[in-house]
């Protein structure tokens, strides 16, 4: 049994451009299929919308409030809220609170630069 530790966890900016921490991930653990990172926004901060073509991912709200925009629907997310985005679907979170929004998400399979568009990067027409 290997005991992964958040606080010892690489950090980095993600390509929506969330202050992650990577606390499972393939490259530095003995995770095969998936992965499990931290990720931080700053009061009024939000991310890039965009989509993973191949990764089914869920959020889940740790700390803030969120507005959450899932292909066109937009919700308010809380902590201990959680939400499941399929594979291919638009998404952001922006932080309406006052604190930093922290949030899991959890990637089937793992998280890859590789594997995130930017909605902006791609012609409306294939949206």
């Amino acid at each position: 049994m290997t005991i992964h530790t958040r606080n010892n966890a690489p950090q980095y900016h993600t390509k929506d451009t969330s202050r992650i921490c990577e606390i499972v991930h393939p490259n530095h653990s003995d995770a095969k299929n998936q992965s499990l990172a931290q990720a931080t926004l700053a009061p009024g901060a939000k991310t890039q919308p965009h989509f993973h073509p191949h990764s089914e991912e869920i959020y889940f709200v740790l700390r803030g409030r969120a507005e959450f925009s899932l292909d066109g629907d937009v919700s308010t997310l809380m902590a201990g809220d959680a939400v499941v985005i399929p594979p291919g679907a638009p998404h952001q979170i922006c932080n309406i609170g006052d604190e930093d929004l922290v949030f899991l998400c959890c990637c089937a399979p793992a998280y890859s630069h590789d594997d995130t568009i930017l909605c902006d990067e791609i012609p409306s027409d294939e949206r």
